[in-house]
């Protein structure tokens, strides 16, 4: 197979890649060949996509085997020309060329040599009968684009450099250690932390062992395999989101963060935090750990979701199919709403997530369910128009401010709940009501995939849902059990806390009277707020000062405004300190927005807290509401007071009052797994309670 001619070989700009395995070109298998017909379309295929293959030449003199860069020209009659690489120069050296040699990915190709010209840039061989296939990797390899960065660490020791090649099994890294270090403190067989950069995001980040490595001290080429198949990136949880499969089948499609693929893969099951995927050996360009950065999941051509995913399992099963699973790392609220209409759609047809709702038909459910009652209409009945403007360009457009969930028949809403982003990182319970669907009780229905939901969503930091809110009166059963009973449960106020507030409408009037000598009114300074958090710490140690962000800038502060003015909505928070003579008394944050954005105005009112309450007269601080009243186009503006025996020690009549629940977003799980727990036994209590009845009749 060898040519007897000698050839005027490149010389390599770049150090020479020493050949040391003859063996394996010295005895091929005739029974393992490609025909000519099939080695053309190779080769073509290989010029086609801009690929190199290497020449196996043998210097004259010192009758080293080396393997030199080429880039094949096209084949068509019967001739195959080789022309030397960019990276070399000409010289007038011989050398013999033994063989020419490329890879599929799979497969390593070796072609024998006729030579049929030779000139200083390139040389032409005639294309022999056969081919010679000599091996095939149990993974495919591809080669690497140096866009992508990678970093290496083990117990002090670091180095930096690139990814030149990447399988599902294993990738190699071209580093050079940081000074002062030296290879010399790498210990192969140790764990190392491996990490890949692209475009500066990592892409991959897991412990890692080195499988082999060149012996240079300067710079060294390594290979590492993935010491595990699966990694935890979220807690493990006690009620996994149901997973279902969806006709027609959707697909997930991507460039690959380490090579440059596009892959197109079929989603095997489907949940509201992530999927599977099944791939045979040949097809799997995939390895636990790697992210995802810009995935769509495209449904039947109609719709895509855009997300960012990470691979979180490598399983093999019996019939030598690969089973990937992938968990969402991060998406916006309209994708995942449009993620979960589809998913929970399929569990319950009932359930329509972020759906346009005929805001005349949720009007209607809101009466009926009671949510309305007639107290509170006569509150509202004054403003009828812009609230209903409110709500229909709320649930016609469900803007990202707005997440919400129905469960309909028909047309006809028999539960609802939803939830507006209420200051920049908290989201409050807007809605949360039901009535019977025959003998069905909606409310756990309801309840349940309501957990579904919020299952995934406070995960995604695009969402911003680092604190959850929700006001409701103590009497109220249903809404005291599954969310005052969990903060009773985890005894935890840091977690999750709740706080009483007295509740008062204040007819608005104009300013008259004036504060009492020593009195004033401004915005909080750093000490008002040291001050009043110190007040907050010792009487509740809750939540509320962490929502209310009394210490943002005005950018900070901005943000939540601008966020609402994009979708055509009005909303701004506020604070003021009250004093006497220079010590704090109160703290009133001033909230402002749309009518509607909650029935109760708990967005469209003030919220007060007294520090002193045996030295804050009542006169005065109406004085200070009175003063802020007058930016409110209302005749009566809620007062939220905390704590709720101010009003009652002063000899004021409150109108009612308030909880108000609210949930750290870290803490968010064992919420979760509260609920679905006591969702269980109370759906097993009516279920007894109902054969009682049965059995009775």
């Amino acid at each position: 197979m060898e040519s007897d001619r000698e050839v005027p070989i490149p010389d390599p700009v770049e150090k020479p890649f020493y050949f040391r395995r003859q063996d394996l070109f010295s005895n091929p298998d005739p029974k393992n060949t490609i025909k000519g017909n099939r080695l053309i379309n190779l080769w073509n295929s290989h010029h086609f996509m801009r690929t190199t293959v290497y020449v196996h030449v043998r210097h004259p003199d010192h009758k080293d085997d080396l393997l030199l860069e080429a880039n094949p020209a096209p084949c068509s009659d019967g001739v195959m020309a080789c022309r030397w690489t960019g990276k070399n120069t000409a010289f007038r050296e011989k050398a013999r060329i033994l063989s020419v040699v490329f890879s599929d990915g799979h497969r390593l190709i070796l072609v024998p040599v006729q030579l049929e010209d030779v000139f200083d840039e390139y040389f032409t061989l005639k294309i022999p009968e056969n081919g010679y296939i000599l091996g095939k990797r149990r993974a495919r390899r591809y080669l690497c684009l140096r866009a992508v960065a990678a970093e290496v660490v083990q117990q002090g020791f670091r180095a930096r450099g690139h990814l030149t090649d990447f399988s599902n099994a294993a990738f190699s890294v071209n580093v050079t250690p940081e000074s002062p270090g030296s290879f010399r403190w790498f210990n192969p067989n140790n764990p190392s932390t491996v990490i890949l950069y692209r475009n500066g995001h990592i892409v991959y980040s897991s412990s890692c062992r080195c499988i082999r490595q060149t012996a240079d001290h300067e710079a060294r080429c390594i290979v590492f395999a993935p010491r595990e198949d699966k990694m935890n990136r979220f807690p493990k949880k006690k009620w996994r989101s149901p997973r279902v499969k969806i006709t027609p089948i959707p697909n997930i499609a991507f460039d690959h963060p380490t090579i440059d693929k596009k892959v197109q893969i079929d989603i095997h099951d489907l949940s509201t935090s992530g999927f599977s995927v099944r791939l045979t050996g040949d097809e799997d360009v995939l390895m636990a750990g790697l992210i995802i950065p810009d995935m769509s999941i495209n449904f039947a051509g109609a719709l895509k979701i855009m997300c960012t995913a990470q691979i979180l399992y490598r399983r093999e099963d019996k019939k030598n199919m690969i089973r990937y699973g992938f968990a969402f790392l991060d998406m916006d609220v309209t994708n995942y709403n449009r993620l979960c209409h589809i998913v929970i759609g399929c569990i319950d047809p009932g359930t329509h997530v972020a759906d346009e709702v005929d805001s005349d038909q949720l009007w209607e459910f809101l009466f009926e369910s009671g949510f309305i009652y007639p107290e509170k209409y006569e509150l509202l009945q004054a403003h009828r128009d812009p609230l209903k403007e409110t709500y229909r360009r709320l649930y016609r457009d469900n803007p990202d401010i707005l997440a919400q969930l129905t469960y309909q028949r028909n047309g006809n809403i028999y539960g609802h709940t939803s939830m507006v982003r209420s200051y920049r990182k908290t989201w409050m319970v807007h809605h949360l009501a039901a009535r019977k669907l025959g003998n069905k009780r909606t409310g756990l229905k309801v309840l349940k995939q309501i957990m579904h939901y919020f299952n995934g969503l406070y995960r995604l930091p695009s969402v911003g849902m680092d604190y959850m809110m929700f006001y409701f009166r103590p009497e109220n059963r249903f809404p005291d059990h599954f969310f005052g009973g969990f903060a009773r449960h985890f005894n935890n106020p840091r977690a999750c806390s709740l706080d009483l507030f007295s509740y008062l409408n204040y007819r608005k009037s104009k300013p008259g009277c004036s504060f009492p000598p020593g009195w004033s009114l401004g915005a909080c300074s750093e000490t008002d707020i040291d001050e009043i958090q110190r007040f907050y710490r010792n009487s509740s140690n809750g939540l509320l000062l962490d929502i209310l962000h009394l210490r943002e800038d005005e950018e900070e502060r901005d943000s939540l405004s601008q966020m609402y003015a994009r979708h055509g909505f009005f909303r701004s928070c506020e604070s003021f300190s009250l004093k006497d003579n220079g010590i704090l008394k109160a703290v009133i944050v001033v909230n402002r927005s749309d009518m509607g954005l909650s029935l109760s105005d708990f967005l469209n009112g003030m919220k007060i807290l007294v520090a002193d309450t045996e030295g804050l007269p009542w006169e005065t601080l109406s004085t200070a509401v009175a003063e802020l009243s007058g930016c409110y186009n209302l005749d009566k503006i809620p007062l939220l007071i905390y704590p709720f025996s101010y009003l009652e020690k002063k000899g004021i009549p409150e109108e009612k009052r308030y909880n108000l629940w609210i949930l750290d977003g870290h803490y968010s799980q064992e919420y979760s797994d509260y609920m679905m727990e006591n969702a269980k036994l109370r759906l097993r209590f009516i279920l007894r309670l109902l054969v009682k009845r049965y059995l009775k009749r």
